[in-house]
Parts: structure tokens; C-alpha cells; sequence
């Protein structure tokens, strides 16, 4: 696995949009590998009392609800995700498009297209899904999240379509609700649960659906970028927004999502200029990455 990591990350043949299948293809096949070595392991049962809320943690929730006036101040402490969006949702315009066979240079390319936001946060990448022709829904548990969201989303009459509900991904699975894509970014590394998490997020997507999620690898770089420079010395962040322990490395989320019946087909990391400010696509994964995957249509 370790040989499959160093080659994703020191390989340079890559397009700024994706890392192609045959680059990919060794981390796959190195965590399908662990995965049927593991499957033999006794896997601790779960509670049958837990609640729908067991992913999450309430001292998140309380830290984010803390900040949630702040969503919409682009010099606020969400600076980084206001930074990062357009580089987000550049990747997924693109991956969804590409598998949902849409025109990605037509006005609304995700037209047709049922998208669930989990953890939406005040709803920054909601509204520009909505833009881009989607039906979004955007979940959160914070409901002071949800009322920002609301608000601003109300604005505009494109945006006020969108569906905003405090709620998580396991009371809609309870629900029965179904979507063709699904969107978790930078939410993963919040929850206590993180398989079962994923496990809600396949739950929530239909066969041959997507699942788009980003977050944050646990490296040792990461931890002086994520943590120590942005949270302690340039201070876009509150200090203890992110726990190092909780982040998951590229092949943790792969094997993870496999093991939920999600096939994660492409992956690419997002690197800072500080020199003109922005975020762009690359094949470094080794701090910020968004994996792209898919559900079998045989699943269900």
C-alpha cells in the first residue's frame, strides 16, 4: 500500500482535472488487496440502541454553531472554503458530467440532477450546485447552519429553490430519501464514525449514483499546513477546528468507501498559491483531496 501511495503522489502525468484509471489503478488494487485480508477479521458489531445521530459530535456541533453568523464572510473563518469553491466545484462539475454524460459547457450541465449537500454548512456549495441547473438538498444538524442558509439562499430567486433541512444523513436514510449524487466536502473528518457514515452516504445514492467526498490526509504536512499554520499562524481558522487524529489518509477513505459499495474511480488534491491567493487541481494529495466515486448499479 505504502509503494501504491508513493506512486500516486510522486507520479506527474496527471491532468489538472483527474487522476486517470491507470494511475489510480494501483491504490485501488492495494486496498481491494487489504480489504479481503481484513474481511477475515472479526468486525465488532454495532449497537443495536445507537442513535440516528451516532456519527456526529456534539462538541463539532457546538464549535461550528459557534461560527455559523460567519458563513457568508468571505475574510471570516470560512475564508478557506470561500478560497477553495471554485476549485471544488470545478472537479465536481466536471467528474459529474463525465459520468452522467451532461454537457458540461451548457448554462445548467447538472440539469436533471438531484444533489443532497451533507453538511452544508450556510449553504456555500448549495447555491452554486443550484445554479448550475441542480435540484439541491442541503443538510445540516447545526440549525443555526440551516437558518444562515435559508436566508441567504433566499436572495436570489435561483437559490431559493433550494431545499435546506436540519436534519443528517441518517435520519434521510431513515426516510428513505434517494439522490443521483451525493456531496460530503470537508465534513468527514467531523464526524465519530466515519464508516458508518460513509455507509449513510452510499445508503442516499442510487445505483450507478455518485458520491463526491473531500477532506483532509493525515500527514505530517497536513498538520503543519491545516493545523499549525492555518489555525496558529495565520489564523483563518479558530484554534481545535481540526483534530490531526481524525483526518483519514487516501487509502482509509478508498477502503472505507468500498466497504460502504462505493467504487472510487478518481481522486486530486487542491494546493494553495499564496502567491496569487488561489487554490488549483493537482495530483499532490498529500494535504486537501477529493475522491469521486460511484454506486453499482447491481447494489440494490
Amino acid at each position: 500500500m505504502a509503494m501504491a501511495a508513493n506512486h500516486l503522489r510522486n507520479s506527474t502525468r496527471i491532468s489538472v482535472h483527474r487522476i486517470l484509471h491507470h494511475r489510480f489503478q494501483p491504490l485501488l488494487n492495494a486496498a481491494r488487496s487489504f480489504s479481503e485480508a481484513a474481511s477475515s477479521i472479526p468486525q465488532p458489531q454495532p449497537n443495536q440502541q445507537s442513535s440516528p445521530l451516532s456519527s456526529l459530535k456534539d462538541y463539532e456541533l457546538a464549535k461550528f454553531a459557534a461560527i455559523a453568523d460567519s458563513w457568508w464572510d468571505s475574510e471570516g473563518p470560512f475564508k478557506p472554503l470561500h478560497l477553495m469553491n471554485p476549485t471544488r466545484l470545478a472537479f465536481i462539475r466536471s467528474a459529474l458530467c463525465r459520468h452522467f454524460k451532461k454537457d458540461p459547457y451548457s448554462a445548467k450541465p447538472l440539469e436533471g440532477l438531484k444533489i443532497v449537500d451533507v453538511g452544508c454548512g450556510g449553504g456555500i456549495l448549495s447555491e452554486p450546485l443550484a445554479r448550475l441547473g441542480a435540484t439541491v438538498t442541503g443538510v445540516d444538524a447545526v440549525e443555526k447552519n440551516i437558518k444562515i442558509a435559508q436566508l441567504h439562499a433566499g436572495l436570489d430567486p435561483v437559490t431559493s429553490t433550494i431545499e435546506f433541512c436540519c436534519t443528517t444523513a441518517e435520519k434521510l436514510v431513515e426516510e428513505g430519501r434517494k439522490f443521483d449524487a451525493v456531496m460530503a466536502l470537508e465534513v468527514i473528518e467531523h464526524v465519530a464514525n466515519p464508516a458508518e457514515f460513509c455507509k449513510s452516504l452510499a445508503a442516499l445514492t442510487v445505483p450507478d449514483g455518485a458520491t463526491v467526498i473531500s477532506t483532509i490526509n493525515r500527514s505530517m504536512r497536513a498538520y503543519a499546513t491545516a493545523i499549525v499554520a492555518a489555525e496558529y499562524i495565520l489564523r483563518w481558522l479558530p484554534r481545535g477546528t481540526h483534530q490531526w487524529s481524525s483526518f483519514l489518509t487516501p487509502e482509509e477513505l478508498v477502503l472505507i468507501l468500498q466497504r460502504a459499495g462505493i467504487n472510487v474511480e478518481e481522486m486530486a488534491g487542491f494546493v494553495y498559491n499564496p502567491v496569487t491567493g488561489r487554490w488549483s487541481l493537482s495530483d499532490d494529495i498529500s494535504v486537501n483531496f477529493i475522491a469521486f466515486g460511484t454506486k453499482s448499479s447491481k447494489t440494490e
